[in-house]
């Protein structure tokens, strides 16, 4: 049976609680990374918690434990669920408290790990490539909630998701306040223009994605040109491969966007020699 960390106790999957009162769930008040497990070992994990910790400041969350505490902790969850390969999600909220937004309020801020398996798409999707649709929600400004915060806050993401779900898809672009194209729901984009790999700096509203970096350490071992360059729904349409990356998705190719074909309406060659390359980095890390 599945067994969940919480504050240092472990408990059966059925019986994890938090207080109705954590401001987690009354106001989305915390932080969380997603992590994976590939053949028993945790994928960049170094990685994952130093963004955790730069979320928490971000918000001036304090985290009871250090950076070592925490890692030692997601080893444990880990090891007790005896998981090979599955996902890890990684919780910090704010903790319970009275009504209200005072942060001063709450005590005891919730440490909650879970270990378990993750599916974000159909595996005959990643052979033969996604639909996607823009969506009408933005990524909100840097200056109202920065989207470099891993933050508890996914609503906005979530009407995202909706939208594409009614248009029949499974994902959807968000572009920022400038038209500009910044990443999906829970995904970042990349795009193949005549042999060159792009995707939108950190400016353009994106969260910066454990697995982005890693695409693009691989792209650069490959030779492959790669530019961090603002990108707009033109370059979408007229892009000759597209690509997604995420934690929990990896890496899923693009094949259809807003009604328009990408490319030859199949995954490219870029887009399959960087999830090959990818599949490998991940049972070698």
């Amino acid at each position: 049976m599945t067994k969940v960390y919480i504050n240092g106790k472990f408990f059966d999957k059925a019986d994890a609680r938090i207080s109705v009162y954590d401001h987690g769930l009354l106001y989305g008040d915390g932080v969380f990374e997603g992590i994976r497990i590939y053949g028993s070992r945790i994928f960049r994990l170094h990685e994952h918690i130093e963004r955790l910790y730069e979320s928490a400041k971000h918000i001036a969350l304090e985290i009871p434990l250090t950076r070592e505490q925490i890692m030692e902790a997601v080893r444990g969850t880990v090891q007790i669920n005896d998981k090979k390969d599955g996902y890890i999600r990684l919780v910090v909220t704010r903790g319970a408290g009275g009504l209200g937004l005072d942060p001063r309020k709450t005590t005891d801020p919730q440490i909650i790990i879970i270990v378990d398996d993750i599916s974000m798409y159909p595996r005959e999707l990643y052979e033969n490539g996604l639909e996607v649709i823009t969506s009408s929600y933005i990524r909100p400004p840097s200056n109202a909630l920065n989207p470099r915060i891993k933050s508890l806050n996914y609503l906005n993401n979530i009407l995202a998701k909706i939208e594409a779900i009614r248009a029949g898809c499974l994902e959807a672009i968000m572009l920022n306040g400038n038209g500009e194209v910044a990443e999906c729901t829970g995904d970042n984009i990349f795009l193949v223009k005549r042999g060159v790999l792009k995707t939108p700096p950190a400016h353009a509203g994106i969260l910066e994605g454990i697995t982005r970096g890693v695409i693009m350490e691989l792209a650069v071992a490959a030779q492959v040109p790669l530019q961090e360059t603002t990108l707009t729904r033109h370059d979408v349409y007229t892009a000759d491969e597209c690509f997604l990356t995420g934690t929990g998705a990896e890496i899923i190719p693009v094949v259809m966007c807003d009604g328009r074909v990408i490319g030859t309406g199949k995954p490219g060659p870029i887009t399959r020699q960087l999830r090959e390359r990818f599949q490998e980095a991940v049972r070698q890390d």
